[in-house]
Formats: structure tokens, sequence, C-alpha cells
């Protein structure tokens, strides 16, 4: 293959785990192909006694057949085998159905109110709730060190004054490294105990706590871990007398392995294979507050919307509030974090938002509080390319749109005239996402998902790779002064905070930080391409040049030359299996999702070659040094066999950086 070649199928594959990206959705006209939708029944009890009263309902009229022609259209285009969707407003159900098939082979169809759905990571909305209660009971300070409470083991004192606390883990602060390779498991009597793990798989701390968001399972996890130590109750068992009967979810557990009634009705995540699908694995695991085995029925999610958006005392007094309340922004001028709801604003409303991405499984909440509406909608389905992780989002947006229409109160008007910024040219270069991992091999994401910020003559900017819409990978921003800037014919904004980060409302759980010239994917992707190139040549090269020797009979040269271009073909070899098989493996992106967080011997079998090639570098090196200390070869050969050292060194020195080497 080529390296161009490569560089689109490593590009692409790391593009749809990490960023979402795919082909949006959208609604059109004609025969949708997908099953038909399953509606059931709308009513919703009364409000409790007691508790605030939802405002009336807005006008969705026309909302459900929007849902139809829009659900089933994806469906459809991006090969997804089935849906459901739920919308609460003014107190009530307005929406349930389901979409298309929970199980291919069966063909049994989705039902909103009976068919089990994994949420991923939408749980940890409720772990963030069970939190809440035990800060209101007066037995969790928010403020606190976790330390405080953790009992079997403790987090490490990595920055001296600045220890990790329970607000810092409900707003992704904690500063924590992402290192997903492994976390999951196929089956769920094989789930460690949560505390266990957490004690076993302490990540890196990366940053002082509180400074900037940056997405953390970990951190969330170790929030349930609390839960359970401070309330002497297994985890679920906490969520399900606490959070989930209170409101009525009967049909929702965080339990593994499920009860069977459950798994009865549970719903099969797939991926698209050729012209079928192919059911996944890795939905369970031990960080059950994160999402891992996590179920619920779409009706179930609607009664803990509803409960959220009227303040339910079920619940407890002030946990919703406090859980929906602002906790943390990187910066003032853009909106941040609740209790793990991200906080999105679009269209002038206050949104908050959560979604949930497991393999074959894509889940989607959005809350408008001052509307009293809620919109859950999840996919049993990875979609082409992806494209699943895009396709609820898209759906949220167009009904908000649609419905909730206006100008963005959050945005001041856009100038004729853009206010140039005079540090405007400083902001210009490549950043990375601060989630990307420092300690596993899914660091490699760092490789192929920068974003690039170039700057112009009038002071506007331009970005790609920020948006995770993929029909909008190029964005332009007007300047408002002092970096900050707002999206041209768009409802977003950025920020640059003087310190080398970049902080937008496109996901305010995450945050870029700049990259020097040396660790730019601009000057590391050329140097793997070009080192690969070299090292295929060599492992096919050397050995043609000593067959034609041994035909020509022509002098023998010493041993040490002799073993020296043994050891560079060996190195070629080396490098051309671990980019055959690396790109094998990560060709098809949904299935390379589910190999890492399910962990691979044949993963590590392929960072070992590159172990072995770090070795034979070294001793190519060498082999170089000595070759024209003692005049091996013709000039030429000398040239030749230089050239292909270095080109190991460039290659390993892009593995080593990118966590591409085992050990």
């Amino acid at each position: 293959m080529t390296a161009t070649g490569f560089a689109a199928t490593l590009e692409g594959m790391w593009t749809n785990i990490f960023s979402g990206a795919a082909l949006a959705a959208s609604a059109v006209s004609g025969t949708v192909t997908a099953a038909a939708p399953t509606a059931v029944p709308t009513a919703v009890p009364a409000a409790v006694p007691g508790v605030a009263t939802a405002a009336a309902a807005p006008d969705l009229s026309g909302l459900a057949p929007f849902i139809d022609q829009t659900v089933g259209a994806q469906l459809a285009k991006d090969k997804i085998p089935g849906a459901a969707v739920v919308v609460v407003a003014g107190g009530k159900t307005v929406v349930a159905k389901g979409y298309g098939v929970a199980d291919v082979a069966k063909k049994t169809p989705v039902d909103p109110a009976r068919t089990e759905f994994f949420t991923g990571s939408v749980a940890k909305v409720f772990t963030a709730t069970a939190v809440a209660q035990l800060v209101q009971e007066g037995k969790l300070d928010p403020r606190a060190p976790v330390n405080t409470y953790l009992k079997d083991f403790k987090i490490r004192d990595t920055y001296p004054g600045r220890p990790v606390t329970v607000e810092n883990l409900m707003t992704h602060t904690g500063g924590f490294d992402d290192e997903p390779l492994g976390v999951a498991v196929r089956d769920p009597r094989d789930v460690p105990p949560l505390g266990k793990y957490l004690a076993e798989h302490q990540p890196g701390r990366v940053r002082p706590p509180g400074t900037l968001a940056a997405y953390d399972n970990y951190g969330v996890a170790l929030a349930g871990h609390l839960v359970e130590t401070i309330s002497g109750e297994p985890f679920a068992q906490y969520m399900q007398e606490h959070v989930l009967s209170p409101l009525g979810m009967g049909d929702s557990t965080f339990v593994q392995p499920h009860p069977a009634a459950i798994d009865a009705n549970l719903a099969k995540g797939y991926r698209p294979d050729g012209g079928g699908q192919t059911a996944e694995a890795g939905q369970y695991g031990a960080w059950a507050p994160t999402g891992a085995g996590t179920v619920a029925t779409a009706t179930d999610v609607a009664k803990f919307m509803q409960a959220q958006l009227s303040g339910d005392a079920k619940l407890g007094a002030g946990v919703t509030d406090l859980v929906q309340r602002h906790h943390f922004t990187m910066d003032p001028r853009v909106p941040g974090m609740a209790y793990l709801f991200e906080e999105r604003p679009r269209d002038g409303q206050p949104l908050l938002f959560k979604d949930g991405d497991i393999p074959g499984f894509h889940a989607n909440l959005a809350l408008l509080p001052k509307q009293s509406v809620g919109i859950y909608v999840v996919y049993n389905g990875d979609g082409t390319d992806g494209v699943a992780t895009w396709d609820g989002k898209a759906l949220i947006n167009q009904i908000v749109d649609t419905y909730f229409p206006g100008s963005d109160a959050t945005t001041p008007a856009q100038p004729g005239t853009p206010v140039k910024d005079p540090r405007a040219d400083s902001y210009a270069g490549t950043y990375r996402s601060d989630r990307i991992s420092r300690g596993d091999v899914t660091r490699v994401a760092g490789l192929v998902t920068s974003v690039r910020v170039d700057t112009h003559g009038d002071g506007t900017l331009s970005t790609s790779g920020l948006s995770q819409d993929p029909n909008a990978a190029d964005q332009h921003w007007r300047p408002l002064g002092d970096g900050e800037f707002v999206e041209v014919d768009g409802q977003d904004r950025l920020v640059f905070d003087g310190h080398g980060h970049l902080a937008s409302t496109i996901d305010p759980a995450v945050a870029y930080y700049r990259l020097g010239w040396y660790a730019s994917p601009r000057l590391h992707l050329p140097m793997l391409y070009a080192g690969a190139g070299i090292l295929a040549l060599a492992f096919l090269g050397f050995p043609v040049l000593a067959l034609i020797r041994r035909l020509r009979d022509e002098a023998t040269h010493p041993r040490g030359a002799r073993y020296a271009r043994i050891l560079a073909a060996v190195s070629g070899a080396l490098a051309t299996v671990f980019m055959v098989g690396f790109v094998s493996m990560t060709s098809d992106g949904n299935a390379f999702d589910e190999t890492v967080i399910l962990g691979s011997s044949w993963l590590t079998a392929l960072l070992a070659l590159n172990g072995l090639l770090m070795v034979g570098t070294v001793g190519m090196v060498a082999g170089s040094a000595a070759a024209w200390r003692y005049g091996w070869w013709r000039p030429a050969g000398r040239i030749a066999y230089t050239l292909t050292a270095l080109g190991a060194v460039s290659f390993v020195t892009v593995a080593f950086t990118y966590n591409l080497v085992w050990p």
C-alpha cells in the first residue's frame, strides 16, 4: 500500500473512532425503507404533589412524523438496524417510538417500552444524580479530596497541594489520563469488582485538577465507587434503590449480569459488514458508573428526563438543581459543565447534553430546561464509518432548530467589519485534544485527529478538525476581541486563553493544547511514511542484492557487513509486517474500536514487533558507522545503508512517541 493510501486508511479509522466523523443524516422526502415505527401510549401520571410542576408543553405538532422521516432515513442510508426515540414535554411523553429491529437474525422489532438498549455514557448523568443525593444529604463534600472517603486505596499525590476533589470528578477536571485499552469484557460474568479494578488500573495524572476539562471515564467510575463506599451498598444496588426504583424505572439496571427478564428483551448491537451486520462485543466492564453494562428502555429514560425537568422530590430535595447547575468552565465566555451534563446552548436555548457510545450502541440525551423538553435517541448499530455517533446529535439539532427557532441569545450580533485581534497570528497552529491518551496505544489518535487553526489577513480564523459534524469539517470564525471568536453562519464560539489552550462550545468536556512544530502530526506523519517506505525497500532490496552477488560469484563481504545487511532486511520485515497488520486491523474503525476496549493479544504482538525493531535500529545505526569506518561496500552501498538506518530511526521515533511499541 502506498503512503498516501495508508494515510487515508489510518486517518479515516481514527477519525471515525475518536471524532465520530461520518456523513450527517438529514430528513429526506420520499418513501422510508426502514421498518415501521412502534408507538406506545404517551400518557404520563400527573405531577407528584409538592414537586414543581413542569411548564406547559410547547406546540410540537408534526413532531412524530418529522422524527419518523428523519430516523427512518438514517437507518436506511447508514445501515443501522434499529433505534428508539422518546420526547417529553410539559411533564408528558409526547413521542415514544421504535424503528427497525433489535435483533437482525430474529427480526425482532424495536419497542420503546420493551426493548433494552445499552445506554453507554448516558448513564453518567444517573451516576451524577446519585452523587448529588449524597451531597444533599451531607454525606459527601464536593470540595473534599476523594482520598478523604477512599478506604482500600488512595489516589496518588502527583500534584502536592492539588488533590482531586469530588467536584473534579463530576466536571471531568480530575486530570487523569485516558487509557481505554482493555477496559471491557465479552462476558458479564467476568466483570471484576469496581473498587478492585480502580485500584489496580489507576491511570497517570497528567494535569493539575480543576484546570482544564478532559472527558474522564476513570474519574466517573471513581465517583461511583465513592457512592458505594459512603452508602455501604454495592453501586448497582444503590442505583436501583435510590434512583431507578423511585422513578419507576423497572426496566433499567446497572447490575452485571443483567436480570433474566431484562436480558430477554436486550437488543443486539451491530456494525455493518459487507452487505450485512456483525454483532459486537465489549459492552460490559467494571466501570458500571460510566455506563459499562447499563441498560434501559427508551421509555424508562423518559421517566428520568421528566424527573430532571420537574425537580422530582423522589430523587431528593435540591438534587436535580445541583446536577443541572453550572459548575465549571474553562473560560467564563463559553458554557461549560454541570454535573456530567454538558452545557451546549442552541438557538438561544440553554441545553444540557449527554451522549454515550460503546460498540454497537450510540445514545444521545438532551434537556431544554426552559422549555421543559427532553429528547432521547438511541441506536443499536454503529452505522457506516461510525456515522451513528453523529446521527443522534443531528436529530436533536434538527428538532431544536425546527421547534425552538430564534436568535442565538448567547452570541453577540456579528459585526459587519471584524474587530481585529492583535494577537490573532499567535493562535495559528496545530492543536491536540487533551483527552488523547499519554499512556496506551490509543495515543495514535493524536497522529490523525489534530485541529488546525489558520489566520487570515482580515482578522478571521478558519479551523479544520474541530467540528463534530462531518459535513462541517472546516469552520470560519469572526473575532469578538481578546481571543474570542464566533462562528460565521453558525452558533458556536471558541476562545483562546493566552496560554496555548483552545476551548469551544462544540464540546465543553474537551480542551485543546497547541503543539510545537516538533510535536505536530505535520512532521510525524511524513516521518512515519518515509521510514516505513525505506524499511519496506530494505526488506525487499537487501535480499535481492545478496542473491545477485551470489549469482555473479562476487567476492564475499566481511562477516560484519553481511550481518549488517541481514539486520536491515529483518528490520524491514518487522516494519512491513507491522504496517500491513496494523492497517488490516484498523481498516474497519468500528471493529477496531471493539478491539481496543476488549484488548487483543494480536495487537500486543504487533506492538512487540516494533519493540524488536527498536533493537534492530540500534544495530543498524552501529552498522552504518562501521560501514564508513571499515569501508564496507561501495560508497553508494554505504549511503543506501545509512539512509535505511535513518529511515528506521524515523519510523521508531514516531512509533515510540505514539505508544506503538511494546513493552
